[in-house]
């Protein structure tokens, strides 16, 4: 665990956690940042509080300890968020401390008595303050649905400090750098597709409500935005902000000028149209990435639809349906809300069809209003004819891919 200085009276306590499912189901294979604030006038508060992780209060002892906080003189535990990789401290502390007060939303204090069994609860609302003394006033502005209904930032008007909770996060851990501006060229360009991925497995489902949350924090004069998972960003907090735009945007159909193409293949017939296809791409100059079902993770998959603003979809019927992976894989998408994406969608079929039928009912069921360029299927492998006619509809989606195109 890392103790840092982010501001006068304001630390960061930081841990990297690998080799876990993100809420019990997404795969991050480069782990997680889980960040925790200490905020210190004359009284203290934490705020998001991961210390303690580990299930051993003397860790919470010893860090606390170490950047001059004594953990019996600590008063306010802030709950931003009541998911447990925010809360699940709140028991460990018990063990510490019995005349604390939690500070959390309406729907976060029912959460709060269920899941801990807490009573000591001060229940806040838009605008309502906290002062600390020495100057450090906090200030709750809750943004529900941010990914959870009881979500609040916390700002502190002293330093002009945001914490935002899971609100411009991102997955992937750190390393000796913690801040926007110490970050190399590599691990910005780590951090923005960590963001995406993050975005889109955890947050795409909910967009309406993070761009009113992003509204929200226009609405602040922030020096520093400190998130709960990922870095701090203390010289340019507007990037994150205009970042998490762009990423609302993909949800809705824009994306980085890249195709993703989504397959499954069973016996190779279908596999040999993604090769051809894969030529095109190149000899075009149009960066791809390919993403087999089910050998992908769910978690790797969203995100790579996500940021693309062309999907090829290759995909062979499979008893008269899609081919289930494919077909779960768009289930998904659907499910998160990724809308309004451009895709086309080619496959082999052996006595009869039925893909296309099974394809539209997911679109339909899920109200993804993708647009779909006229797709192809073939009997058994597929003949000149049938590459041909694969060949125009790909050139038709890379032109009209540049309607979708939203950048950095």
């Amino acid at each position: 665990m890392k103790k840092l200085k982010i501001a006068d009276g304001i630390h960061m306590l930081t841990m990297n956690v690998d080799d876990i499912l993100f809420e019990g189901m997404w795969e991050i294979a480069n782990g997680v940042t889980l960040n925790s604030y200490i905020v210190q006038g004359d009284k203290t508060a934490i705020i998001d509080g991961v210390i303690g992780w580990d299930g051993v209060p003397e860790t919470l002892y010893k860090n606390l300890e170490e950047i001059g906080v004594e953990p019996k003189n600590i008063n306010y535990l802030i709950v931003n968020h009541m998911e447990p990789d925010h809360s699940g401290w709140i028991s460990n502390f018990r063990k510490i401390k019995e005349d604390f007060t939690i500070i959390c939303t309406d729907k976060a204090a029912k959460m709060v008595a269920s899941f801990y069994g807490e009573d000591n609860i001060r229940i806040v609302k838009e605008g309502d303050t906290l002062d600390l003394g020495k100057g450090k006033v906090l200030s709750f502005h809750p943004v529900p649905n941010v990914h959870w209904p009881d979500t609040m930032y916390t700002y502190e008007r002293d330093t002009k400090t945001l914490f935002s909770c899971d609100m411009f996060g991102a997955f992937g851990r750190m390393g000796d750098h913690c801040f926007d501006d110490d970050l190399t060229p590599e691990e910005v360009d780590f951090f923005e597709f960590e963001g995406i991925r993050y975005y889109s497995n955890v947050m795409t489902t909910f967009t309406p409500s993070l761009r009113k949350a992003i509204e929200k924090a226009k609405t602040l004069e922030i020096n520093i935005i400190a998130p709960g998972h990922g870095p701090v960003y203390r010289k340019n907090p507007q990037k994150i902000i205009d970042d998490y735009t762009r990423f609302s945007r993909y949800a809705e159909g824009a994306g980085k000028n890249e195709v993703a193409i989504l397959w499954g293949s069973m016996y190779g017939m279908t596999a040999k149209a993604v090769d051809y296809v894969e030529g095109i791409l190149k000899r075009e100059g149009v960066k791809y990435n390919k993403i087999e079902m089910p050998q992908e993770s769910d978690s790797e998959m969203v995100a790579t639809v996500f940021k693309s603003a062309g999907v090829i979809i290759a995909a062979p019927t499979y008893e008269y349906k899609l081919f289930p992976p494919v077909a779960a894989a768009l289930n998904e998408l659907g499910r998160k809300r990724i809308t309004g994406k451009l895709a086309f969608r080619f496959g082999s079929y052996g006595w009869s069809g039925g893909a296309e039928k099974e394809l539209n009912e997911i679109m339909e069921r899920n109200k993804m209003n993708w647009d779909f360029i006229e797709s192809v299927e073939f009997e058994g492998a597929p003949k000149e004819e049938d590459l041909i006619k694969i060949e125009a509809r790909v050139l038709e989606l890379i032109k009209k891919m540049r309607e979708k195109v939203l950048e950095p």
